[in-house]
């Protein structure tokens, strides 16, 4: 009794070592778990912070584009000249003076002659009103040119984004290829010198594996060339998240018809202005039909032998006549300028027309296509993992095997530039749809 006592307490003293070891174990685990979600949730709020959306990245690009200060500089020229015609004259003042004497002559009457004058031109019959019009015109055409500008940039920021992802998933597959080939390399050389294979075989995957290790540093080069010419265009780090948008995101572009989506594309608004601009151009041109008059003021002082009197002040008026050889070319100036803006607006609403049909197009096409590469290459994997197998069971020879990789490479990177051009043409159709202007 007094034995299996003294057992009871060596149990029950373990029993409690034991118990207080794991609450010290289990402490130290959940403050180690603790530790591990905080330091991954800042690496986590790190890289979302990092993260750019596409429009971000549309953002980002937009406010270093140099074509968006240039068109600012312009709309500000325009809107100084609208502000500036509207002015109670047509021009800044016109300051004249004469002297004359005798003296010149030999005389010495003492003959003396100052005159002096000040004019300003007046605005013809709605010349000044046309002239406002015009300049303002003008301003609200370069402010439809940024909208082109800044859609051009959505395309630039687009095209890049998907070069860049492009890329890295071609450096991927080309490293996976490369791991593949190196792990079958070193079996064959094994069975090279066990007697299992021939040195053709070895010289067959080295061959491969040479391509793949050049594949590899080409895919290396593409991700330099392209993550460089992406940060040119953000002027900054990071690369816009363009697979995010999927089949909701290219229905919100469906529900707007192609007929409102060419009024609303920003180089039709852009060619309609012009023409407008044209038009005032050609009111403008129609309202300065001769060059314009003035009217000022004069002042006489004369210094004559003789003469009871020696100042006079009077009215000056000038009213230049039209003449044909000026106001046939300005009219004919301002005519070739509207038939020109006509016509390029009827061109650009024909191209708006036709692309905006390749894009639904090209979206369908590129869906199917995404959704048929999938399927190849998994097929094509599968097919390439059984050969594996087959080969190792001695029943495929090494050339199969290695078509059978290269054939599921090629697979693979067909599908991925399948499902990188199917989120671009979402995005190209939320584009022409005005989602980023």
């Amino acid at each position: 009794m007094c034995t299996r006592h003294v057992d009871y307490q060596v149990v029950n003293r373990a029993s409690e070592w034991a118990g207080i070891h794991f609450l010290k174990i289990r402490t130290f685990c959940i403050a180690l778990t603790l530790f591990t979600l905080c330091f991954s949730s800042a690496l986590i709020s790190k890289a979302r912070g990092q993260s750019l959306t596409f429009a971000q990245g549309v953002e980002a690009a937009w406010s270093v584009d140099p074509g968006r200060d240039e068109l600012n500089t312009n709309y500000r020229s325009a809107s100084a000249r609208a502000e500036a015609a509207d002015s109670w004259f047509a021009g800044g003042p016109t300051v004249s003076g004469q002297y004359f004497d005798d003296h010149a002559i030999g005389s010495n009457e003492g003959y003396t002659t100052y005159e002096g004058s000040v004019s300003v031109p007046l605005w013809l019959p709605g010349q000044g009103t046309a002239t406002v019009k015009a300049a303002k015109a003008e301003a609200l055409t370069v402010q439809e040119r940024l909208h082109v500008e800044r859609m051009a940039v959505a395309m630039r920021v687009l095209d890049t984004s998907a070069g860049v992802l492009m890329a890295r998933k071609r450096l991927s597959i080309a490293q996976t290829l490369r791991e593949t080939l190196e792990k079958i390399k070193l079996s064959v050389q094994h069975g090279v010198r066990s007697g299992e294979n021939t040195l053709a075989d070895e010289h067959a995957v080295a061959a491969d594996l040479a391509n793949a290790a050049s594949e590899h540093s080409l895919a290396v080069e593409q991700v330099e060339t392209t993550t460089s010419a992406l940060r040119i265009v953000l002027g900054r780090s990071g690369v816009p998240n363009i697979l995010s948008y999927d089949d909701p995101a290219a229905a919100r572009a469906r529900l707007t018809s192609v007929r409102i989506l060419e009024d609303n594309d920003p180089r039709v608004r852009a060619a309609q202005q012009a023409v407008r601009a044209a038009e005032e151009g050609m009111r403008l041109a129609r309202a300065s039909f001769m060059p314009d008059p003035e009217v000022g003021v004069a002042a006489i002082h004369e210094k004559q032998y003789g003469s009871p009197w020696d100042d006079r002040v009077g009215i000056t008026v000038s009213v230049p006549l039209p003449s044909d050889v000026r106001n046939v070319p300005l009219e004919a100036e301002a005519r070739n300028k509207l038939a020109a803006a006509s016509n390029q607006e009827q061109q650009a609403r024909r191209s708006v027309r036709q692309e905006l049909a390749q894009v639904f197009v090209h979206l369908t096409a590129a869906k199917d296509t995404f959704r048929n590469s999938v399927l190849s290459a998994d097929d094509m994997n599968k097919r390439a993992n059984e050969m594996v197998r087959s080969w190792q069971a001695g029943e495929t020879s090494l050339i199969e095997l290695l078509r059978a990789r290269a054939a599921a490479y090629s697979a693979l990177q067909t599908r991925n530039q399948a499902e990188i051009a199917w989120h671009a043409a979402i995005i190209r159709t939320l584009i022409a749809a005005g989602e980023f202007q």
